[in-house]
């Protein structure tokens, strides 16, 4: 089996996150099981799941097969989850954790991370304050967010003095959000990508700029998109449930992107995000 050396990015609080995760999103509980242990199987050491993705018993059920739940391996493993929306406060973020780290079968987590700003019913800075002791309980390492937009951030940082290590928001070829990536730049907020192939609409974006690419190269579209994500310096989450394209979504590194491709690549914004608005959706 190929060994994958996955590229570390350094975040402002000093902790190091493998650039590639996996995404269990969409994946139910009984099912995530053999899709982690997969993963952990071909080298991935970066897991993102969230509360609302109701599949956290099935991720912990992994980790603890694979022999990740504690020990050197624990130590060497990225483990993000989020806090469910509808939990979202003081009291009720500190219970929902508890039971997060109990289903995942964890002592800590790597990053805790709001899951949307729900602008609608803010309450990020009460939320923060919690997360924030679960950092000093050394429950947790790192804090983020997930969906926040430059008028999100600014108000957590006014409420609470702080920004975010990470925000993760959706972001792929036709929908790159540059104001909110170069805010982020600016504020030392490293940013993540979850969908970061459109859900696979972009694998044909550009009347088929991404295939001709990945023909130069002899690789896959997918893996012509990711490489555009490792140059960006963007941390990345691809999502996928079988075993081959797990790896191929690990080996990135046989290949660089020469700036004429790059560009064609950036070329391709557009107007339509794959997923939901910011200002509007929540996880109840």
């Amino acid at each position: 089996m190929a060994t994958f050396h996955t590229p570390m990015v350094t975040l402002s609080d000093g902790n190091l996150i493998p650039q590639i995760g996996l995404g269990v999103l969409r994946i139910d509980d009984e099912g995530v099981t053999p899709v982690v242990e997969s993963a952990l199987e071909a080298g991935y050491r970066h897991i993102d799941g969230a509360a609302g993705y109701n599949n956290e018993a099935g991720v912990g059920r992994a980790l603890r097969n694979a022999g990740f739940t504690q020990g050197e391996h624990r130590k060497n493993l990225w483990v993000t989850t989020k806090l469910r929306d509808s939990e979202q406060g003081y009291d009720s973020a500190r219970k929902a954790f508890d039971r997060q780290l109990g289903l995942l079968q964890l002592d800590y987590v790597d990053m805790y991370m709001l899951h949307w700003p729900t602008p609608f019913n803010w309450r990020s800075g009460e939320t923060w304050k919690a997360f924030t002791e679960f950092r000093a309980e050394n429950r947790v390492r790192t804090l983020g967010v997930c969906n926040f937009m430059p008028e999100h951030l600014d108000r957590l940082y006014e409420e609470t003095g702080e920004y975010p290590a990470v925000n993760q928001i959706e972001l792929h070829p036709t929908w790159q959000q540059r104001e909110v990536v170069e805010y982020c730049k600016a504020h030392g907020i490293a940013v993540e990508a979850y969908s970061p192939m459109a859900r696979g609409a972009d694998l044909n974006a550009g009347n088929g700029t991404i295939e001709r690419i990945a023909a130069a190269h002899g690789v896959t579209p997918a893996q012509v998109i990711l490489r555009w994500h490792i140059e960006n310096e963007t941390i990345i989450i691809p999502k996928s449930a079988h075993a081959e394209r797990q790896k191929q979504n690990l080996d990135l590194f046989g290949f660089v992107l020469t700036p004429e491709e790059h560009a064609a690549i950036d070329a391709l914004d557009g107007p339509t995000r794959a997923g939901h608005d910011p200002m509007t959706f929540t996880y109840a």
